[in-house]
């Protein structure tokens, strides 16, 4: 277990804003920083960022928290695992609570733990046999110094090689004490029948990491060097429980940065198309490494920009797959361009044949629109062939269908009429054809069952002490140590958020309808038993996802006033009167207090009618107290 004070050295280095600025693209709002939801397709930025204090809030989905809780969410982090991560990247030491945790949290921890572990000592282990062994360095090393990649490059990506014993790395990794069944189950190693002693699955090969997002290794790409073996060029790692190829794009941990600094994502083919890019100065660029582009891949893309460029070759049948790319990119509401190379080159290639800004200006000068891109690839084929015309009429039109935007369709139908001579009224109703077919080929939903219009919610439904007991607890984490000045007893009193209130429940002697509150009211009491006021920053740190949700809920306003003063309309902030808000709602919540309590008693005299007079009394002392509340709140309003 990972020791408190370490824990605390985290929250205090952590800005939330950079954690959260490497998977979301932030723009400044105010105090805070929003941007679009990772967790939810919208158009309208929902996501804040307080950076003030300390927290995230997703309105469109509710999620909030602090960074830790944002890696837990987008990362499928544990808690420790969160930490771990941060602490890594703020350079702060883990100390380790010498405590011993339970064989079910061992086994709970261990599963994933493990696999990520085996990838990272296989990752250190194909870097060492590369740089520290003849064998890596003669083949392996001398192979990347041929592609053009210096050190620098070579680091950055963390490079390796796999020996040509068919066994090295099994070997190297039971000796370390990974057993069979981890080796089996994170793909590094095959086990069949004539070989129980188990075979490297990348034997003979330089490899190249798949890192997640983060940075951690998932999975491993790996390419054979000889000609003369019969053998797929490229093999990748299987699907396991921490890699899914589909979700994930080789480059996107080492260029998160750069796509959204220059808010453009360039999309190749291939590991080496990434790594000489970068080594060019071009950053901003990742690859689907040889698969078909998926909705998953777009939306990591998503999070740092909408702008996505396709770098291709002159090779057609790459260029005629890349439609399905662009249609799955246009639906999610991106930004396209493409753009060719010329005959003979690659990125790769292209990268390495001309300085880094004729490489940038030409990319630049040389990315068209999708409907420009179709039409030149489609139209030497079609040429003056009717029914071919009529072909590649239909494929631009069926791109333009997975548009969202309406108004967007509209631009591209006048845009494409004006380039095809066709007139806009025919494409128009092409369209229409087209995404009717577009909808007919999505997956229809089950049919669901027929749910009955529920009751609209009463007004009394609602527990106005609940209501009035949430927001106390809210005040205390908002402004617990603020001061304040309040009428106690007929005298003006000066005392903090978090007294006033927590005096105000151990005066009544009130019990937490909500278990969140109680826990929090809990500590707040605890901490003033100890001199010390415990609000919304103290919290922060505690191993709690719910209570992490509802700092969240607190401390971020939704809505800002700036709209407010360009039309010269201006409203006192809440922390301008903090007093009266306090005062105010303490005395409400007394009083309905006191109404709870008046409605419990007039239940027990009807379960109990032998007490009623002892009863009566009480409730006649409390409808004498809700008067005099009654009447302090007339004067307060």
């Amino acid at each position: 277990m990972i020791t408190q004070a370490t824990i605390d050295k985290i929250f205090s280095a952590i800005r939330v804003e950079e954690v959260v600025g490497e998977y979301v693209q932030l723009k400044k709002a105010g105090s805070n920083y929003k941007g679009l939801s990772p967790f939810h397709e919208e158009k309208t930025p929902s996501f804040v960022v307080s950076p003030s204090k300390q927290i995230w809030k997703d309105f469109s989905t509710g999620k909030g928290g602090t960074a830790v809780s944002f890696l837990m969410e987008i990362e499928n982090f544990s808690y420790p695992e969160a930490l771990r991560f941060l602490a890594k990247k703020y350079g702060i030491e883990v100390e380790e609570d010498i405590r011993e945790i339970s064989e079910e949290e061992k086994e709970n921890r261990n599963q994933k733990d493990l696999l990520y572990k085996i990838h990272e000592v296989a990752q250190n282990y194909f870097q060492e046999q590369l740089y520290e062994t003849e064998e890596g360095r003669n083949i392996g090393l001398s192979y990347f110094r041929e592609r053009g990649l210096d050190d620098l490059t070579l680091k950055k990506f963390q490079l390796g090689y796999s020996p040509e014993n068919k066994s090295a790395f099994t070997q190297y990794a039971l000796e370390k004490g990974y057993d069979k069944d981890l080796l089996e189950k994170s793909g590094l190693s095959i086990f069949p029948e004539n070989a129980p002693s188990g075979i490297d699955r990348f034997r003979e090969r330089v490899i190249f990491p798949i890192l997640s997002f983060s940075g951690r290794v998932l999975g491993f790409g790996a390419r054979i060097l000889k000609s003369n073996i019969k053998t797929a060029k490229y093999l990748n790692s299987p699907e396991t429980e921490i890699y899914h190829k589909s979700n994930v794009l080789y480059g996107i941990s080492q260029s998160k940065q750069s796509i959204s600094r220059e808010n453009q994502c360039l999309l190749v083919e291939g590991y080496m198309d990434v790594i000489s890019l970068h080594q060019a100065g071009i950053e901003n660029v990742v690859a689907s490494s040889g698969t078909a582009l998926t909705k998953e891949q777009i939306k990591l893309i998503k999070r740092l920009t909408p702008n996505v460029t396709l770098l291709f070759d002159g090779d057609a049948a790459g260029i005629k797959a890349s439609f399905r790319s662009i249609d799955l990119l246009l639906e999610a509401g991106m930004n396209i361009k493409v753009m060719l190379f010329p005959d003979g080159h690659d990125p790769d290639s292209f990268a390495k044949s001309f300085p880094q800004d004729y490489v940038k200006k030409y990319i630049q000068e040389h990315s068209v629109d999708f409907i420009h891109f179709k039409i030149n690839v489609l139209q030497e084929e079609a040429d003056t062939d009717p029914f071919k015309r009529a072909e590649l009429i239909k494929e631009v039109v069926k791109s333009i269908a997975f548009v969202p935007n309406l108004l967007q369709q509209e631009i591209f139908v006048q845009q494409a009429a004006g380039l095809l001579h066709v007139s806009e009224q025919n494409l128009f109703n092409e369209l229409q054809v087209q995404k009717t077919g577009i909808q007919q080929e999505k997956p229809q939903a089950k049919p669901q069952l027929k749910i009955e219009k529920p009751e609209p919610v009463r007004v009394d439904a609602i527990n106005p002490l609940l209501v009035l007991e949430e927001k106390l607890v809210e005040l205390m984490l908002k402004y617990g140590d603020k001061e304040i000045s309040i009428l106690k007893k007929d005298n003006i009193v000066k005392t903090t958020v978090v007294d006033a209130i927590i005096h105000h429940f151990e005066e009544d002697d009130y019990k937490m309808i909500s278990a969140l509150n109680q826990k929090i009211v809990s500590e707040i009491a605890k901490g003033l038993a100890q001199d010390e006021i415990r609000s919304g920053n103290f919290f922060l740190s505690l191993m709690d996802e719910d209570l992490t949700q509802k700092l969240s809920d607190a401390l971020i306003d939704h809505y800002q006033l700036s709209n407010w003063k360009k039309h010269n309309i201006f409203f006192s902030k809440e922390e301008e009167v903090v007093d009266k808000m306090v005062y105010d709602i303490i005395l409400r919540h007394k009083r309905e207090y006191v109404m709870k309590m008046i409605k419990d008693l007039q239940q027990k005299i009807k379960e109990e009618p032998g007490n009623d007079v002892q009863y009566y009394a009480v409730i006649l002392k409390l409808a004498q107290l809700k008067i005099e509340l009654d009447k302090v709140l007339y004067r307060v309003l």
